[in-house]
């Protein structure tokens, strides 16, 4: 559907099987009614949307809204104000986990060309799923000791995936054979293609842990947006995926026409324990479960670090992209760590493990309620005497809110430093995820962030890709910078569920003065409800 005004009432059924939004830009609201179901609350984060002076319609409990609860009606009306490859999600505990997501493509505005061609368009949403309910996994990571929620049992495209069986067990000794066409549940999407055209593949992840990786077989990917921004194209034989992530590439169907061809995804950055995701691309006239003669592509190496910066380090803003402002008027640097909290296992953000309040911080700060924010504001940076290559010397953490406060129209740099986790020789990929903004990935390095000459040099300020979503590798940093030139209060913070769940974020709060008339739906609850019943209106 092209260019709808409007969009309502869909049903939890619908969203958690990964329904598809497709909308053009335009300069019109969008209007999304959600009727949420009668067993919890919910939110939905419209993921890549900056809504800019739409706030409270970000979809983030606790931060931007209060969750809508049982018989509650709550509208998201936005301004969808740029072309690209999105998704949405629930954004309330871990329902993004349970399958709460969907695709949100926006189309260019009428009158408009995208800056490539093609013949057609095909979608692929990536996702993880795990047997067990998220209530489970909840109270597991909130345990002492902490219950850790392993290895999805299976990789989905589209919601389809395979367990406990191998689509391409011809070519996997020991797996055992599905049926292609004889069991709905094991039966890969069929993604169907002409021969000799040029397709344009939307990709985007939205999985509670994993980081995936991407090929089709035989064929040539070439990488043309990125994150709703367009980049310079570049032909790669696959590509690496995290969680937040989304993309847009050319597929030219340039391969033998009595053939199919696999496409897979794998895990990267994790010791692999759970099956590639396969799916077919089916050239047209063959049938559409016709196995494909060749083996499907393997994944890289779990831990081949060096072929994923290989893939990342050459995605660069496409020619006419904004570039960033020379220089910056705050750095901010992010020390990701692994802690305890009374025999609790925790994530930290410069030592403090980030708790969400009962009341959302956009209605609380624009109300002016003194228990909006603790007395001490996080730190802007770390002890550059912390050793990022070993466990902490002291694991112990403390909670706290993790709000940093930003000047209206400041150009912010973030440094996001990566370092070693409880265990020894162990320290994860981390995909952080920021809400409200595009920024420039300026760069990555090696080892400790010091900020000196040498790190300087390793930043690109000609032309960095705009992103919304960027990974930390392991042992190593990250530079972002950023215009904090969107009033709001919004998260940033690992796109990984668990990560999220035992405290790895922190908030922006910019220029509350400056934002609208928040709807009465999104601070209902917690002290703005008390405020609001005394005539206080944020």
């Amino acid at each position: 559907m092209r260019a709808p005004v409007a969009f309502f009432a869909w049903c939890a059924l619908l969203l958690a099987c990964g329904g598809l939004l497709h909308c053009a830009e335009a300069a019109k609201a969008r209007h999304l009614k959600w009727e949420v179901s009668h067993t919890e609350g919910v939110v939905i984060h419209w993921h890549g949307v900056r809504q800019i002076g739409t706030p409270w319609a970000d979809g983030t409990a606790a931060i931007s809204q209060c969750a809508i609860n049982p018989e509650e009606t709550f509208t998201y009306r936005f301004v969808v104000d740029k072309p690209g490859t999105y998704f949405y999600h629930g954004h309330y505990g871990m329902q993004r986990a349970a399958g709460l997501y969907g695709s949100l493509i926006v189309d260019v505005a009428d009158g408009e060309e995208e800056p490539f061609k093609y013949d057609g368009e095909l979608n692929l949403l990536l996702s993880d799923w795990y047997h067990e309910s998220i209530y489970n996994q909840m109270v597991g990571l909130s345990s002492s000791p902490m219950r850790w929620i392993g290895e999805p049992q299976s990789l989905l495209i589209n919601g389809r995936g395979q367990f406990n069986c191998s689509l391409a067990a011809a070519h996997t000794p020991g797996t055992k054979q599905c049926t292609a066409g004889g069991n709905r549940h094991c039966a890969p999407v069929i993604l169907p293609v002409e021969p000799n055209k040029t397709y344009r593949l939307r990709i985007a992840s939205t999985t509670s842990l994993a980081s995936l990786n991407l090929a089709i077989g035989n064929h040539k990917l070439t990488v043309v947006e990125a994150d709703g921004n367009y980049v310079e194209p570049f032909v790669v034989d696959d590509m690496d995926i995290y969680s937040g992530d989304s993309y847009s590439v050319l597929l030219t169907t340039d391969q033998d026409p009595s053939s199919n061809y696999w496409v897979s995804i794998g895990v990267r950055g994790r010791a692999p324990k759970t099956a590639p995701a396969l799916a077919l691309l089916n050239y047209r006239p063959n049938r559409g479960f016709k196995l494909p003669a060749i083996a499907p592509p393997v994944t890289p190496a779990w831990n081949d670090t060096a072929h994923s910066k290989a893939f990342t380090t050459q995605i660069k803003a496409r020619a006419g992209t904004p570039p960033p402002p020379a220089t910056s008027d705050r750095r901010i640097e992010l020390l990701n760590t692994q802690n305890k909290l009374d025999g609790h296992i925790k994530w930290s953000i410069n030592n403090v493990s980030m708790v969400l309040p009962a009341t959302p911080y956009l209605g609380s700060l624009k109300l002016g309620l003194k228990t909006a924010l603790a007395a001490a504001r996080p730190a802007d940076t770390f002890g550059r005497a912390y050793d990022v290559t070993r466990p902490p010397h002291n694991p112990n953490t403390t909670t706290g809110d993790n709000v940093y406060v930003l000047r209206h129209n400041t150009t912010v740099d973030v440094v996001l430093q990566n370092a070693n986790a409880l265990q020894h020789n162990v320290s994860e990929v981390h995909p952080w995820h920021l809400h409200g903004h595009d920024f420039w990935v300026l760069g990555y390095g090696e080892g400790a962030y010091r900020g000196d000459a040498a790190d300087a040099a390793r930043l690109n300020l000609v032309n960095p890709p705009l992103r919304n979503t960027a990974v930390i590798f392991p042992y190593g940093w990250t530079a972002l910078r950023f215009v904090a030139d969107n009033p709001g209060v919004w998260a940033f913070h690992c796109h990984i569920e668990p990560h999220l769940h035992m405290g790895m974020g922190v908030i922006f709060a910019e220029a509350i003065e400056r934002v609208g008339k928040v709807p009465k739906e999104a601070v209902s609850c917690g002290a703005t409800a008390t405020a609001l019943m005394n005539g206080d209106h944020p």
